[in-house]
């Protein structure tokens, strides 16, 4: 959540060699680049999907090590990235820029404030490689302080459209987004302070057509996850798509003592059981977890998706 309010990743599609300050309402952040450049927000996918595999530990009711061992290939394509040779090069590089980028910040983590100077990973170690050199398993250290968020839970889920976005600018912009709006409404915020946040350098008459350009590609083709964004006299509106009411909350329809299912979730099910209206689905699952006495579960999530699977098996729909 802290990397999602305050702008700690470079948006240059070019080496970033500058050392940046940004300082918001108490909190200081000072990013230090390596001889590679500042990490990118397109590095912090390897991040994101870290954080992912932890998370779904603790769902699971496991501790989670700080240490993740992870299959490259699994990671580039859970995060859109190319799977051929310039996709592992592209990878490895991204590695050297989050081992190396330096951050300096007195922003709390697991509710501790202090002073800390760390880099995002603490290592990351290539284990196996195959005959042309590209790399197969990999063991990535996390950094205490970007650990300590998770346990913490001090994360969001995100879109898996995201990782479409393909604009460093629009990932920004969405990551704030996710941030201040989450499940209301709406949300404003005026362009100089966007700006801020966002960690931009641009004039702000050239910052002004970016967002506005961002605008009128989401007003003509709504591809911007979770939210639609306008922009009116330097004030960015973001609006919740689930505000339009287009689908039932699934969790009032099937009463207030339902198990909760997060929005990430019901996309899952839509690929574990296709052609079904999960909704559906979930107050078939919820009148089961009635009839059987309301048991306790480790991971309602896990469970629902389970439910999903088990039903496209026995009945899959064409």
């Amino acid at each position: 959540m802290a990397s999602m309010e305050h702008p700690v990743f470079s948006l240059s599609t070019k080496p970033d060699n500058r050392t940046r300050r940004y300082e918001h309402n108490g909190n200081v952040i000072e990013i230090i680049p390596s001889g590679k450049g500042l990490a990118t927000i397109h590095d912090k996918d390897i991040l994101i999907y870290c954080i992912s595999q932890l998370v779904a530990k603790m769902n699971q009711g496991q501790q989670p090590s700080r240490t993740v061992r992870l299959q490259a290939y699994d990671m580039l394509v859970a995060t859109n990235r190319q799977t051929s040779g310039e996709g592992y090069r592209l990878m490895a590089d991204a590695l050297a820029r989050l081992r190396g980028t330096t951050v300096r910040t007195n922003i709390q983590t697991g509710g501790i404030e202090e002073t800390r100077i760390f880099g995002l990973i603490e290592e990351a170690k290539i284990t196996r490689k195959t005959f042309d050199g590209r790399m197969l398993d990999l063991e990535i250290t996390l950094s205490d302080w970007v650990y300590r968020s998770v346990i913490s839970k001090n994360v969001l889920t995100l879109h898996r459209d995201y990782f479409r976005l393909r604009k460093p600018f629009e990932r920004r912009m969405y990551e704030l987004a996710r941030k201040h709006c989450g499940v209301k409404d709406e949300w404003k915020i005026g362009l100089e302070l966007l700006q801020k946040k966002c960690g931009s350098n641009s004039p702000l008459r050239v910052f002004r057509a970016l967002v506005k350009k961002v605008c009128e590609h989401d007003a003509d083709h709504g591809h911007f996850p979770d939210y639609a964004v306008t922009m009116d006299d330097d004030v960015i509106l973001f609006r919740n798509r689930s505000g339009l009411k287009s689908k039932p909350d699934p969790v009032a329809s099937a009463g207030d003592d339902a198990p909760y299912i997060d929005p990430e979730t019901m996309h899952d099910a839509k690929t574990a059981a296709p052609g079904y209206d999960v909704y559906a689905l979930y107050d078939e699952w919820v009148s089961w977890w009635h009839d059987m006495g309301k048991p306790e579960l480790k991971s309602p999530a896990g469970a629902f998706l389970g439910f999903c699977k088990k039903r496209h098996e026995r009945k899959p729909l064409r």
